[in-house]
């Protein structure tokens, strides 16, 4: 059995990182899971959350937006939308989005073709602000 994972996270639009880690925790469709070196193969679901990875005792915070995560053989591959590690998230611009998704939720009811759009931004734009507040931790 390995000792350690080694996590791929990819989205559309560039490969975000390539570590080993120690382990891994991802916000799934069905509710938050954790793997470890020799978890067994799993293919799943991810939802808008924060996914955390530890390096020694150091844990990471990566702000994700749906997607898929694969483990097999020790490789934890996560294939999402959109990955922001707190470190590069720009906390001003995710307050101003929050409150535009606010703002906007006020002014539309549950029947409204947008407001689904708009529940689904208040909810990236928590899950950014939540997550560059973390930066990374010991």
């Amino acid at each position: 059995m390995a000792e350690k994972l080694k996590l791929e996270l990819v989205t559309p639009y560039r490969h975000v990182l390539s570590q080993e880690v120690d382990e891994v925790t991802a916000p799934g469709t069905l509710g938050e899971f954790g793997v470890l070196p020799g978890h067994t193969p799993l293919l799943t679901t991810l939802r808008i959350g924060e996914l955390t990875y530890k390096q020694g005792q150091q844990l990471f915070h990566v702000a994700v937006n749906w997607g898929y995560v694969e483990v097999e053989n020790d490789v934890v591959t996560v294939l999402v939308e959109t990955a922001e590690p707190a470190d590069q998230i720009d906390l001003a611009r995710a307050q101003a989005a929050l409150g535009r998704a606010q703002e906007a939720l006020k002014k539309l009811s549950t029947e409204d073709k947008d407001f689904k759009v708009m529940e689904c931004a208040l909810e990236r734009a928590l899950i950014r602000v939540q997550v560059a507040g973390r930066k990374s931790s010991h």
